[in-house]
């Protein structure tokens, strides 16, 4: 079901009034600063990010990912803590999988605006029309650049 993400541990899946929750974790016992690049395990804080994904079914599926913070142990180092990362599964601050991203992009580059707001609702993928604006804009600019 989640393809490219083996470094995640999923604890629990329930579904309820049409939603799929999946509780998941990182299977790492630690992460390199990206600042410094030193590895850490010691864990200074955790928290919960909430991510949507692709729609499995008709039902809508929410990850909800604890994320840890690590201290950085290196003395010159000017981060004293970081999250650990999930490239695979999706970027920081985000509050898509890079799945969901994708086929948002691939809509807001097509339709924009309200017709792709319009289709990503048919389709259960539950995006605005900003969103459908900011990835197809976002495609576009990605697109020229690699042009130039």
């Amino acid at each position: 079901m989640f393809n490219g993400i083996g470094n995640v541990d999923v604890a629990a899946v329930t579904a309820a009034f049409g939603t799929v929750d999946v509780v998941a974790r990182s299977r790492a016992a630690g992460a390199a600063c990206p600042d410094c690049g030193r590895f850490s395990d010691r864990v200074h804080d955790s928290y919960q990010r909430r991510l949507k994904d692709l729609p499995l079914g008709e039902q809508s599926v929410v990850i909800r990912l604890t994320v840890r913070r690590f201290i950085c142990g290196a003395a010159d180092c000017p981060r004293r803590t970081f999250a650990e990362p999930f490239a695979q599964l999706t970027t920081p601050h985000a509050r898509f999988t890079t799945r969901l991203n994708h086929a948002l992009e691939r809509l807001g580059l097509a339709l924009a605006g309200r017709a792709g707001a319009r289709l990503a609702a048919q389709l259960g993928l539950g995006a605005g029309r900003m969103t459908m604006l900011r990835s197809g804009l976002f495609r576009c600019a990605v697109r020229w650049q690699m042009s130039q």
